[in-house]
Order: structure tokens, then sequence, then C-alpha cells
């Protein structure tokens, strides 16, 4: 047993609010299971599903993972019991910050399976992932508004950065949520599916992505995301220097020579 490997028997020990699951070759599934609440996200759940990812991050055999929750419910806001007693100064320092702040640095594809309550926190997890796979009884809202407070976890930025000023500021301000469908004319899914395919779908895209030259996927994401951060000319410059960076991998030469010889190409990661 490696040392990841260890540490991921360890972890799966002292899981209590996710179940972890290897569902297809380099995938990992986690599932958030608090279903008498709907799968709110308490700071221990942030901490399990932080873990696994820190974890994955470290495991060459992880290339992909999938988060979901149940068909009813992803994951309908933060658990309130704990956010209502804590200051400004304990919210501002809370170890949730640090949880999600690691969910967010993932450097690997990260994909949402959402059906039903995707709220408050549920909903910035879903953005905080690469994509979202919905349900069609998917339903998208920040509705912090209604007990006085804003997004704390990125739900602002990431809807506006996402779906653009408009629906954003609907969402934040009124906290009405959208539908699936409404979702995905925004760009925050990427598919709707029935609730009891959009799992699968998840898991499907996933192995694809898990499939490719571990590398070059890594380097993708960071494009696309440096892309939403940075002004256009640098972003461009940078890819620039990322192409090149992968013309010294052995993956990149496989990938060429295996489209030459029309044959299935064997990457090693490297």
């Amino acid at each position: 047993m490696t040392n990841a490997d260890a540490a991921r028997a360890e972890g799966e020990r002292a899981n209590e609010d996710i179940r972890v699951a290897r569902p297809a070759d380099g995938v990992l599934l986690l599932t958030i299971d608090r279903p008498a609440v709907r799968n709110a996200l308490r700071t221990r759940t942030l901490a399990e599903i932080a873990a696994e990812l820190a974890a994955a991050t470290d495991d060459p055999a992880i290339r992909a993972v999938v988060v979901t929750g149940g068909i009813e419910s992803f994951a309908a806001g933060a658990d309130l019991r704990e956010m209502a007693t804590l200051g400004p100064i304990e919210v501002l320092m809370h170890e949730r910050q640090r949880h999600w702040r690691a969910i967010g640095a993932f450097p690997k594809p990260l994909v949402a399976a959402v059906c039903g309550h995707a709220l408050g926190a549920g909903c910035e997890l879903a953005l905080a992932c690469d994509f979202v796979v919905a349900g069609a009884n998917a339903r998208f809202g920040q509705p912090e508004v209604n007990l006085g407070m804003i997004p704390g976890a990125g739900g602002a930025s990431r809807l506006a950065r996402t779906c653009g000023k408009s629906l954003a500021m609907q969402m934040v301000m009124t906290g009405l949520p959208i539908d699936a469908r409404t979702a995905l004319a925004a760009g925050i899914a990427v598919e709707v599916d029935e609730p009891e395919s959009a799992l699968a779908r998840a898991i499907e895209l996933a192995t694809l992505m898990a499939s490719k030259p571990p590398l070059a996927v890594r380097l993708a994401k960071e494009a696309v995301r440096r892309a939403l951060e940075i002004p256009l000319g640098d972003a461009v410059e940078a890819d620039r220097q990322a192409f090149a960076l992968l013309a010294a991998s052995d993956d990149r030469r496989e990938g060429i020579a295996a489209f030459l010889e029309k044959r299935p190409p064997r990457f090693t990661g490297r």
C-alpha cells in the first residue's frame, strides 16, 4: 500500500458526512450523505471533501473527481446552526474558509452531478467545480439575502463570471432560485439529464477526462481558470508558455505518434 492509499484508507474510516467510491478507472466519487438535513454543508462536510481532494491531488491513480448528493438534494446550504452564533472575526477566521480555498484550488478535473436543491453553500460548491451535470429537477440558488447575508464562499463572484451580471444580480438580490434549464442556458450547467442518469453521465465525462494525458488536462484546467482572472493578453501568453512546456512531455510525443500510427495512445502521465 502506498502512502496515498494509506492516507485515503484512513480518511475513509474517519468520514461521517460523505461516502467515497471508485466508480470507474481513474475516477473518485464523493457523495454528500446527510439526507436528514438535505445535505447541508457543515464544517465537517467541507473538511472531509477537502481532505479527499488533498489525497486525490497526490494520488496518480485518481485523475478526475465527481461530487454529488442524492437525487432529491445536492446540498441545500450551509448548516446555519453552526453559523448563527459566530461574530465577524470568527466568521473571517473560521476553518471553513480554508476548506473552501482547498476545494477551489484542486488541480484535477472536478465535476458536480447536481440533482434537487443546490442552494447557498450547495450552489457555491457546484460553482467551485469545473462544470455541472444537472438533473432535470435541479434548483440553483443563493438565498442568503433572505437571512440578512450575502454568499460568503464565492457564490456572487462565480455567478457573475459564469452567467453574467443580470442573472447574478437577480439571484443574489432576490434569493430566487433558477431551474435546470435556466442554469443550462446561463452556462451554470453543461448538460441536463434525467435525475436518475445525471450521476452516470457525470461519471462518464470524468472517465473520459481521466483517459487523457494528466499533465495536459491539468494545464488545460489552469488555462481556462486563468482566463477568468487576468487580462486576455496575459492569459494568451501564459497559454503559449504552457503549450511549449508540454513539448517536453512523453505524453505529447506518444499522442502525436499514436495519431500518426493510427492506434490508441498509451499515456503515462509523464
